[in-house]
């Protein structure tokens, strides 16, 4: 196992390149368009808001929430693992599953991003789990620095200013000479730590200030890959093969049950809003669904700490009090290409 450390200039770590037998990981070490049911297709022509919501897509397609609540480990729905919700009554303790009726409905707008809840649960989320949300302009700079490494120049997609960036208008460049071509770039593995909504995967608004990003001035990794979809793909079956690729690829977990579930809802709503953005129409309801099923595998409930998911660190053959063996609660994840879930932790072992 060969690990990778780079530091960029904010004195942070911002990547390690993890080795292994089935993966090349990259570690990140940071963690309303409204939509209309017609009844007959799907529409989600999204304005610009951060905040999706739960109600509207529940009137638009069931199964899209069912799927984005889902924990594939336990195959039941994702825990709360906080209570800053317990205020609202039963089942919203911290051991509690989140389940459809809870953020729907009268409960419609319990689920906001971190820049909508209030100072005070600001505070309490940052002095409980130590929840503190990157600037887009410090990932950025971060996933400039790994992209500078891979396709060897700089300022492929954008050049930073101070605490800010221009987009390049120009088309990503793939060196004949390194042997990587885009599609290696779509296909190679990232993954965002402590991910909390996933700004480092896609930087649908700034997590800290809450401002709407548009479409060409995103600077995610997942945004970055469906960038370089849109420009080198031709047929809209094409760019939709791609961008399953690009979705199966990134990776990232979070303690808490409503930062998964929110990151899920951006990189679900990132791609339908660069597929609108390049064919101007909607995407087709089976193909949403399907990339709310390889969301749900990559972006998983995990303590970072255990492996496992939150409340049950419990590992393979590991005794209870009674001498049996108890059930692996250690989280699973999907390696696309073999088609299979495997532990997460087997991709793990660090050499430093």
């Amino acid at each position: 196992m060969n690990t990778l450390i780079l530091k960029n200039k904010y004195n942070k770590i911002s990547s390690a390149l993890m080795k292994s037998n089935t993966y090349n990981e990259l570690y990140l070490c940071d963690s309303n368009k409204n939509i209309y049911d017609n009844k007959t297709k799907l529409d989600l022509r999204i304005k610009q808001n951060t905040d999706i919501k739960e109600n509207i897509l529940l009137k638009t397609d069931k199964k899209i929430l069912e799927i984005l609540l889902l924990d594939r480990t336990t195959n039941e729905n994702l825990l709360w693992a906080s209570d800053t919700y317990k205020k609202y009554g039963n089942g919203y303790e911290e051991d509690s599953h989140m389940v459809l009726e809870l953020i729907t409905g009268k409960n419609g707008n319990i689920i906001k991003p971190r820049v909508k809840k209030n100072k005070e649960e600001q505070s309490t989320r940052i002095r409980d789990k130590a929840e503190v949300f990157t600037p887009s302009w410090i990932c950025n700079a971060q996933n400039n620095l790994i992209d500078t490494a891979w396709l060897g120049y700089e300022n492929a997609f954008n050049t930073e200013t101070e605490k800010g960036w221009n987009t390049s208008t120009k088309k990503i460049k793939f060196s004949k000479s390194n042997k990587k071509t885009w599609k290696d770039y779509i296909l190679a593995n990232r993954l965002e730590i402590s991910c909390g909504e996933a700004p480092y995967l896609t930087s649908r608004y700034d997590t800290v200030t809450g401002n709407f990003i548009e479409i060409k001035d995103r600077i995610g990794l997942l945004d970055r890959k469906l960038r370089v979809i849109s420009e080198k793909t031709k047929t809209e079956d094409s760019w939709i093969e791609w961008a399953k690729e690009a979705t199966k690829s990134i990776y990232g977990y979070d303690f808490q049950g409503d930062n998964v579930f929110l990151a899920r809802e951006n990189i679900l709503f990132a791609v339908i809003e660069y597929f609108e953005n390049q064919f101007d129409k909607q995407l087709d309801k089976n193909i949403i669904l399907e990339l709310a099923e390889i969301i749900s595998w990559n972006i998983w409930q995990m303590d970072g700490l255990t492996y496992s998911i939150p409340y049950a660190a419990v590992h393979k053959n590991q005794l209870s009090l009674f001498g049996n063996n108890e059930k692996s609660k250690v989280c699973l994840i999907k390696d696309w290409k073999n088609d299979k879930a495997i532990e997460f932790i087997s991709l793990s072992k660090r050499s430093v």
